[in-house]
């Protein structure tokens, strides 16, 4: 048993098999695409879910399948903990997962599917947060269902003898917890997936739960922008960002003439980097540096990536876009860096889910070794990976200071950090 106090999120779901996934879309989109629609909202939920867990260590986040084995499932969704939902019907399955929880310790228990792919991060937040005053909360959907169910304690009676898939199980629901006097909380009404009318609305969710805002933190870099910019937009992003810290070129009418958010915010990477995420509007965040280039495709990538089971975050594989002599003993070095120690460095592209990055409060505002900082807590958190796919970036800094005097400075700020030097002090080691 669990002593721990936690709260739990039980997501429910089943292996997708063609013809078994989604039946009453079967007619539209045919047993193949039904299935893959069940396959794409469930990473969707599965990932918005592990992103709260992540988060928060006392929410514990349990996937109970159907349909296939563990192996099977962990083999799709990742390293997760996966729980069987066992026979009976939907009720009976929910209550012997729900009341296996209350047994581990938990103080709260929520139930989600995966046919609400509107339900976020901040719906999830919310129907905790209603948990802590009330002893049941409901999400409604539309066709008179729910799309979440958390409780404080459990309660049978909302479980047995229910006739499911019926435009009457809310009600029924609100009124079996009115026998027992209680009041239960509702979060928004929401629409789910069943019938081909409700598809239009079920993409427009799961796109935008693909999307990604790059920020750039930029000071004087018009040059590489107008490289840059160009080559960003091929991969569709949902916007580009501009943190610019006092730019005194044209920084800001190259971000206007290829259609970047230009912010000005004080000067210092990571308040730049910070205040630009703030007014950010994709579900994933891409930071990278004006003189790096992500690879071809690199929002599929990173939406592929965080969906993930235990991924926080990743970055890209180092590489030198000049080929300057010591370089491909500079990117072996970085590859087992990241390799033994799962240290990616901000020039090689750090991206993560949005909420994540607001829950963890955003990149330590310091001088220097924001990224470090900020990557060593994920790390805490979970996986990070890094890609296969290079992002190639400016070797400019390795030829103007020289291979290994710039590699020997570096160890040294390095080391002084570890000391804990200063960061104003770390900078000027920099320079």
């Amino acid at each position: 048993m669990n002593s721990t106090p936690h709260d739990s999120l039980i997501v429910f779901t089943r292996l997708p098999q063609s013809g078994k996934a989604k039946t009453r879309l079967i007619p539209k989109l045919g047993p193949e695409g039904a299935a893959a629609l069940q396959r794409r909202m469930t990473l969707h939920t599965v990932g918005r879910a592990w992103a709260c867990a992540a988060a928060d260590p006392s929410l514990h986040l349990r996937i109970a399948y159907d349909g296939g084995s563990e192996a099977e499932m962990r083999a799709w969704l990742g390293a997760l903990n996966f729980i069987p939902q066992g026979e009976g019907d939907l009720g009976q399955r929910m209550h012997r997962c729900i009341q296996r929880e209350f047994d581990a310790g938990a103080r709260h228990v929520m139930v989600i599917g995966t046919d609400c792919p509107q339900l976020d991060e901040t719906g999830i937040a919310e129907a905790l947060r209603a948990l802590q005053h009330t002893p049941v909360v409901f999400g409604p959907a539309e066709d008179g269902g729910y799309y979440l169910i958390g409780l404080s304690r459990p309660m049978p009676a909302l479980f047995e003898a229910m006739t499911w898939s019926t435009d009457q199980v809310l009600a029924e629901s609100l009124k079996r917890a009115r026998l027992q006097h209680i009041e239960a909380a509702l979060l928004p009404m929401l629409p789910d997936v069943d019938l081909p009318a409700d598809l239009p609305e079920a993409e427009a969710a799961l796109l935008q739960g693909r999307s990604v805002s790059v920020i750039i933190p930029t000071l004087n870099e018009a040059a590489n922008l107008t490289r840059l910019l160009p080559m960003l937009q091929l991969a569709q992003p949902l916007e580009i960002l501009i943190a610019d810290g006092g730019s005194t070129d044209s920084t800001a009418h190259v971000a206007a003439a290829h259609r970047a958010r230009f912010i000005p915010c004080g000067r210092g990477r990571a308040r730049q980097m910070n205040a630009a995420a703030g007014q950010a509007r994709g579900e994933h965040l891409l930071f990278l540096h004006a003189d790096t280039d992500p690879p071809p495709h690199f929002c599929q990538i990173i939406a592929e990536h965080l969906s993930s089971g235990r991924v926080v975050a990743g970055a890209f594989r180092f590489a030198l876009r000049e080929d300057i002599a010591g370089g491909a003993l500079i990117e072996k070095l970085v590859a087992l860096r990241c390799a033994t120690r799962h240290l990616p460095y901000g020039d090689q592209g750090l991206f993560l889910r949005r909420s994540l990055f607001h829950a963890l409060g955003g990149f330590p505002d310091c001088a220097i070794l924001e990224d470090l900082q900020f990557v060593r807590r994920l790390r805490a958190l979970g996986r990070i990976v890094i890609t296969a796919e290079a992002a190639p970036t400016s070797a400019r800094r390795w030829q103007t200071g020289g291979v290994l005097r710039t590699f020997l400075r570096h160890q040294f700020i390095l080391l002084g950090h570890a000391l804990s030097v200063p960061p104003e002090r770390l900078s000027r080691w920099r320079a």
